[in-house]
């Protein structure tokens, strides 16, 4: 399998779920604002909307869209954990957090690195933000993880996400729970081998 990524953008998520299945892949970089790979080529040719992440499968398909890759990740080596088995409750109830995660979280920050929008505009997405901590902080409460005392395929897409308040603005400390559940997530051996794969950390 081929990770097509940028260095901390949310295809983080799915190197850290290759990383925690223990399945080998290679990674291409891509330049999200040329839309270009290393190599110069156009990388619309890989994927037509021009974001990561893509996965590339050993077939030769392309899958696009973070929750739906961790989840082909996780159905690859079931005895990792990284998500309960299809058609049960618990699979549901990930699925659950997963599409939280990209509506209200991932898509929350997305304005916020937009250069065009007013500051007081960015503060109401803040706000709305700051509300979905809140409550992530209640589900957090008393647990190690998103699903209770075992990482999942969530845990890597909320940590990666969450990751981005230092680059906007946001100060974190506000949400204890939160703070401590990052720190808790960044000192896994795996997710530390991505922080430092994509150059977030040394």
């Amino acid at each position: 399998m081929k990770l097509y990524f940028s260095p901390g953008a949310c295809s983080l998520s799915p190197r850290i779920s290759l990383l925690e299945a223990g399945i080998t892949s290679t990674t291409q970089k891509v330049d999200t604002k040329t839309h270009k790979l290393d190599d110069g080529s156009d990388f619309y040719a890989i994927n037509s909307r021009g974001y990561v992440p893509v996965l590339q499968l050993d077939n030769g398909e392309f899958l696009t869209e973070g929750p739906a890759i961790v989840q082909y990740i996780a159905d690859q080596k079931p005895e990792s954990g990284l998500a309960p088995k299809a058609g049960t409750m618990e699979r549901v109830r990930l699925q659950e957090m997963l599409n939280f995660i990209t509506t209200e979280i991932h898509k929350g920050f997305s304005p916020l690195f937009d250069p065009t929008l007013a500051p007081e505009v960015k503060q109401v997405f803040k706000d709305k933000l700051g509300k979905r901590f809140d409550w992530l902080s209640t589900q957090l409460q008393g647990k190690d993880y998103l699903m209770g005392n075992h990482f999942t395929v969530a845990d890597g897409y909320l940590f990666t996400v969450v990751n981005w308040h230092q680059w906007v603005g946001i100060d974190l400390a506000k949400w204890p729970v939160l703070v401590a559940y990052q720190a808790r997530v960044s000192a896994r051996p795996k997710v530390q081998e991505a922080l430092k794969a994509e150059g977030l950390i040394k």
